[in-house]
């Protein structure tokens, strides 16, 4: 892939001609290696096209009529009979992970009415332990992932305030989660990470629970996580990544402090990341492109308002929908659905390091 290393601006024609393209390339060595986690994937093509109002009619995403009834039809046929859940394609295991990126979609679709919300409800229940934390699926891996796809399930779904799930002790457990650094782990003891942390802080936006977050301490680790390229990484030591463009943005933007980094930078190392020859955007510059890091790319620089301050692609006017940072999903549909969550106001321009 061809990138650029000077300042250029993004391309978002080439990725949706990316996206549309990967979608229907069904044949590629990518594709057949990625069908354990093609819900997750079209629920990232779809929402980046959704995000550049790519196929959009009355600014909800509609990507091709035919192919809305396609992937719809689809989806329905990778939820399993017994529990409820959905599975990454047809015929695989039901998973809460694959759950929530069917909901999206159906989100984006505005197709919630096809589904029986109360049967998924039941499954999420059936996950829930007796310490508030959640299985993924039915072998038995916990982890903070599993805690905010149960209560964003819930929540786009309008079934959060049901009494389906302990949200108290789901938000204790998170708590548990919790380490002396501000950040959260993936059970209580595990290190802190960056994709962990969105979960818990996300979780916690959405129990309304933020609270029990130090968000200037967590604000700190978070923006020592820039690195010298502009790009952010997951963990101290770490090789900066596109996709933390995504997890450590969004819980800077539920805390209130993006500005906490140098969002000009990160913004040209996305930038630097695109594939200026076939489009998408890959984890750092020179790489291959892939759908979970043009998605991430993309939702990067939507949290930055890059959008807006740079609204010319070439020669055409593009006029994009900025991203929820709770609910990885674009401001309209949330509005659409009426969800909301909790979100800090941003607090200053620097922080100052002897208090935290």
């Amino acid at each position: 892939p061809r990138t650029n290393n000077i300042s250029m601006q993004f391309l978002a024609q080439k990725h949706v001609e990316y996206v549309r393209k990967i979608s229907s390339d069904t044949s590629s060595f990518e594709y057949l290696v990625t069908q354990h986690l093609r819900m997750s994937g079209v629920y990232w093509g779809l929402t980046s096209l959704a995000l550049l109002r790519s196929g959009l009619e009355d600014s909800d995403v509609s990507v091709v009529s035919n192919s809305e009834k396609k992937v719809l039809d689809w989806l329905l046929t990778c939820q399993d009979q017994e529990s409820g859940g959905f599975g990454g394609d047809v015929n695989h295991d039901p998973h809460i992970l694959y759950t929530l990126s069917a909901i999206q979609i159906l989100a984006l679709f505005d197709s919630l009415h096809l589904v029986d919300v109360a049967r998924i409800s039941s499954y999420v229940k059936s996950l829930q332990q007796d310490d508030g934390s959640f299985y993924g699926d039915r072998w038995g891996e916990v982890d903070t992932r599993f805690s905010y796809c149960a209560l964003s399930i819930l929540a786009l779904t309008g079934q959060l305030q049901s009494g389906v799930i302990d949200v108290a002790k789901t938000v204790h457990f998170i708590e548990r989660c919790r380490n002396f650094d501000g950040g959260f782990g993936a059970v209580p003891g595990a290190e802190s990470h960056a994709g962990q942390i969105f979960c818990c802080v996300g979780a916690l936006s959405i129990a309304g629970a933020l609270s029990v977050v130090d968000v200037d301490l967590l604000g700190w680790w978070l923006s020592e996580r820039q690195c010298d390229s502009g790009g952010l990484n997951g963990r101290p030591e770490k090789q900066p990544d596109v996709c933390y463009s995504w997890w450590i943005l969004s819980t800077l933007s539920i805390l209130g402090r993006t500005s906490w980094i140098d969002c000009d930078q990160l913004s040209e190392f996305i930038l630097r990341c695109q594939d200026v020859d076939d489009g998408g955007i890959s984890d750092r510059p020179g790489n291959m492109s892939d759908v979970y890091h043009t998605f991430f790319g993309i939702c990067g620089l939507s949290l930055m308002d890059y959008f807006t301050k740079n609204k010319i692609d070439g020669d055409n006017q593009i006029d994009y929908i900025k991203i929820d940072p709770t609910f990885a999903l674009p401001v309209n549909v949330i509005q659409r659905l009426g969800v909301s969550a909790q979100i800090l106001p941003r607090n200053g321009d620097h922080f100052d390091a002897e208090k935290v």
